[in-house]
């Protein structure tokens, strides 16, 4: 296993980068969570696999970009890979601002994982990264995300209709946001 450098280390989980050694491991849990997940992703592009080693490799190579950061949540245990939280479309200067998407393996759901895991790269984010704002954007229906955006200090600061295609259709979204010097 090659080693790997833990950025946030939590009761139950740790949060490092993807690293090219964690394809396999990554895409089976992918592979193994698709009927968990498919309510709420959008549908690959035509002739695409989207558990194949060409996209995990997009997958990594999109994590070096500068307005994105892509972190596996691991168990502290054995460093067994339960999903992923990215920081995507980072702005930087005044705005210091990101949002954040999330998605934990179907054998590992409902465990209290994602909060631990969530709340560090919460921490990460507004600390290491220097931002100020996190914007996560959660479909109503979506009561499990929604309770952990609540529970972790998000606050609701609308809706959006039609704002993302899942499943070949547009769908609405709340949104909602944590700021660095919001109370914890």
């Amino acid at each position: 296993m090659t080693p790997y450098l833990v950025l946030q280390k939590g009761e139950r989980v740790q949060l490092r980068h993807p690293q090219a050694s964690d394809g396999a491991e990554y895409m089976t849990l992918r592979r193994a969570s698709c009927e968990f997940h498919q309510p709420w992703e959008p549908v690959p592009a035509p002739g695409v696999d989207p558990y194949s080693a060409k996209v995990f490799e997009e997958y990594l190579a999109g994590s070096v970009v500068a307005n994105r950061e892509r972190l596996l949540l691991c168990r502290n245990t054995d460093g067994r890979i339960l999903g992923a939280i990215n920081f995507g479309e980072i702005v930087r200067g005044a705005f210091q601002s990101a949002y954040a998407g999330y998605w934990i393996g179907a054998p590992f759901a409902h465990q209290g994982y994602m909060s631990e895991g969530l709340r560090l790269a919460i921490e990460y984010a507004f600390v290491t990264l220097g931002l100020h704002r996190i914007e996560a954007n959660v479909r109503p229906e979506n009561v499990p995300s929604l309770a952990l955006v609540k529970r972790l200090g998000f606050r609701r600061e609308g809706y959006s209709p039609r704002y993302l295609k899942i499943a070949g259709e547009w769908c609405d979204h709340e949104r909602w946001t944590i700021l660095s010097d919001d109370p914890t």
